[in-house]
Order: C-alpha cells, then structure tokens, then sequence
C-alpha cells in the first residue's frame, strides 16, 4: 500500500509483517528497481538523522532506499519491547519480500546501531543478501545492560517481572520484561556472524568516540565475519552528528563498489582490513 509523502521522489509505504502488524516506511527515489534498506537502532525510528541521510544520499545517487520503522517504534504498529533481535530480522525479512514481489532488485541492507545488528542477524539466516553494511552495532550485547538497568537487574526482574527505565525526570521510557531481557541475553551475536556466509561483503563503520557502543566491539565483529571490511572515523559519536558526509560517502562507495566489484577491481584498494586511524583510547 503506498501513499504521498508530499515529496515528488518520496512515498509512504506501508508492509504488513508476518504478527499482522503495519510497518511503516519511507521509500526514496522509485524511479530505480536497485533499492537499498536502511535500518534504525534502539528506540529509535527511520526519522533518525542518519537514517534519513543515508536514505536520501542512496535516492540522490541512483538508488531507490527504503527506511522504515519496526513494529513498536516510530509510525508502526505493535508494542515496543527491549529485546526483538531476531523479531526484528523477521520485520525486516518482510520488507524484503514485499518489494521482491514488486520486482525491485535489493543490493544491500544497512544498519545503524541496534539495525547493524539486525542485518547482520538477517544475512547469518536468509543468506539471499549480499552486501551488509553494520553501523556502531554492539557486539557485545551483555555491556551497558548495568548501566541502564541498574545494579543487580536480573535479580530485580526475576523479582519483579519486569524494571520499568525512566529518564532523568522520572519519567517512564519503557518497560523491560524479563522475556525481553532474555531475549537480548540470549542473542549469541559471534555465533550469527560466524552463519554469515562467504559471499557476504559485510563493512562494520564505527566512530572512535562513540560513547554508546564501545568502538571495540567492531574489533570483534571483524573476528568472527569472514569477508568483513572495517572503517573508523575518526572523532566521530553513534549518531556522527558532526560527521554525516563521511559515512554516507563510506557507505554508498562502498555498495557501488561491491555491486560492480567484478566490472573494476582497482577500487577495491580503497578499503582494507582497517581503514581510518583506530582513536589511541582502542
């Protein structure tokens, strides 16, 4: 189902997911059958800056990309929960059919944060996209989990059912079940990269002052992908709010790159095992 957007090159697109809930999404440039899909973080949305500038880059360059949100955040329906790892996988597993069946040809799926995450969980099981783009994905999924949940927070929730995450305020963001919690405890991320297969280009992209996900664990990420690229930039947080042009420049050379990596192999050169100097607090 599709809809204006108000913009001639944008359309709202709306997919119905495999729990018969609404995700909705923004579509750039469908003019062109190569689409690219671009996936948000943690509570977040596809309004997100850098979703909205990869995705307009993307459109600008020749692609048509698709940013949508999934089930429980931003415009879709469904129920926010903390974990949803592989439940996300399956959002996005039906945005990829439905526009396999409007005859749109997808080269590349990308993530930002949580999203990085999530194509990567995508690749390790439906193995029929590839080019993956991770951007500041938390390897470690265990670490932070203190530090929002507070001391002790398997106890609690054991206790409990449930801890309810409040903003400086007071007020209440979202609640953690413990079903939820243990969703995210048990999602073995180094066990689905290690699924990724072969002819999967993956680049993992994270900035070295990221104080969200630790730059380290794009480290890992390059440990357990066999055909993984690695790019730091340099001073940049998780949102790069000061470094915009450079990862959308990053991220569309890097699909063009992969997508005619047989056409012209001397542009391959431009990314190697680590690209970008690593910030000397790695």
């Amino acid at each position: 189902m599709m809809a204006d957007c108000g913009a001639e090159r944008e359309r709202k697109v709306t997919i119905r997911n495999n729990h018969g809930e609404n995700l909705v999404g923004i579509l750039h440039n469908a003019a062109s059958i190569s689409l690219v899909i671009v996936c948000h973080g943690f509570q977040s949305s596809k309004e997100r800056i850098p979703m909205v500038n990869l995705a307009a880059a993307l459109g600008k360059d020749g692609f048509s990309a698709f940013r949508f949100d999934f089930a429980g955040n931003g415009e879709s329906e469904g129920s926010f929960q903390y974990g949803n790892y592989y439940r996300e996988a399956e959002d996005l597993r039906a945005v990829v059919q439905h526009f396999c069946e409007q005859k749109y040809a997808i080269k590349a799926i990308v993530g930002h944060s949580k999203g990085g995450n999530v194509v990567l969980l995508y690749a390790s099981k439906y193995k029929d996209i590839h080019i993956v783009v991770n951007i500041s994905g938390r390897f470690n999924l265990a670490r932070g989990m203190e530090g929002r949940l507070g001391k002790k927070f398997i106890q609690r929730i054991k206790q409990d059912g449930y801890i309810d995450v409040k903003n400086k305020r007071g007020k209440i963001m979202y609640r953690v079940t413990e079903e939820s919690l243990m969703d995210r405890l048990s999602t073995i991320t180094h066990l689905a990269c290690l699924l990724i297969p072969q002819d999967c280009s993956v680049l993992t992209i994270h900035g070295s002052m990221d104080e969200i996900v630790p730059a380290e664990d794009a480290l890992e990420f390059a440990k357990f992908i066999s055909n993984h690229e690695l790019c730091f930039i340099e001073g940049a947080d998780h949102e790069y709010t000061y470094h915009q042009d450079e990862l959308t420049s990053l991220v569309l050379e890097f699909i063009k790159i992969h997508i005619d990596k047989d056409k012209d192999t001397s542009k391959q050169a431009r990314f190697g095992r680590v690209h970008k100097p690593i910030h000397s607090r790695l």
